[in-house]
């Protein structure tokens, strides 16, 4: 099955270009899924940091390294991502997803966090008991394998995984990263429009995670997923017609 929305970023990540589906993916994902984890980083700097590999900064304010490092790993996160994007989802691709967003991190230097790896001691989400660290192996290894017995996946199905992702919360931190980009990936995988949680959108999000995992109303989740997938869809449709007529607009990102 052709994905034109896979093609367009893989062959644009080979340009790389400016300005165009994959560049604008690249910095509205990293500084929206980032600023939803507590990042600082403005907009403008998630920009610079991608063009430039440096940082914006008026001197007025501490800037935490963490959220350098994370924002520059995000966008080796999503190449990998597109690399990657046919393939079934395994362990060994969520792991890598963690492995390359904390790499470099302050976390990576602490003896009980195993970057890359399941947690080793318990988290939490809010007030959202997560799975205790003994279990998540066999507990990941389950979800992981019902999900890949569904034969015609829809943006549901990918929900529902997102929801049971973050309620067994694996690693030790950076699950929601994890959880977001591997809903990006499945939408490619499956020719479903994928899409970017805006941070604006933030408390629709977590509202909706919380209901779906207590078992409440699930449609706050899907709505506000369907809601962020419309918005990337008006982008690429905006590309699509751009280069029908050969026009070089400017991207107007939702940030």
């Amino acid at each position: 099955m052709s994905n034109k929305i896979l093609d367009v970023l893989r062959e644009e990540k080979e340009t790389q270009l400016k300005g165009r589906l994959y560049y604008s993916t690249q910095i509205e994902f990293s500084y929206n899924t980032n600023h939803i984890e507590g990042s600082k980083l403005t907009a403008e700097q998630t920009r610079y940091i991608y063009e430039t590999n440096t940082l914006l900064t008026d001197g007025t304010a501490a800037t935490n390294v963490n959220d350098i490092i994370e924002t520059s790993n995000h966008f080796k996160m999503v190449d990998y991502m597109l690399d990657i994007a046919e393939e079934p989802l395994s362990e060994e691709i969520i792991k890598e997803f963690h492995r390359i967003l904390k790499s470099g991190t302050t976390d990576e230097r602490k003896s009980w966090f195993k970057v890359g790896d399941y947690k080793l001691l318990e988290n939490e989400v809010g007030f959202t008991e997560t799975a205790a660290p003994d279990r998540v192996r066999e507990r990941m290894a389950s979800l992981i394998k019902a999900y890949n017995r569904i034969e015609n996946v829809t943006i549901e199905d990918i929900i529902q995984f997102h929801s049971d992702f973050e309620k067994i919360h694996p690693f030790q931190d950076g699950n929601g990263r994890v959880g977001r980009i591997i809903m990006f990936k499945e939408c490619l995988r499956h020719g479903i429009t994928p899409f970017i949680i805006l941070d604006s959108d933030k408390a629709f999000y977590y509202r909706g995670l919380q209901e779906y995992q207590s078992g409440g109303e699930k449609g706050y989740l899907i709505d506000t997923c369907l809601n962020a997938q419309d918005q990337y869809q008006a982008l690429v449709d905006k590309f699509i017609s751009q280069d029908m007529s050969g026009e070089q607009t400017e991207i107007n990102m939702n940030m």
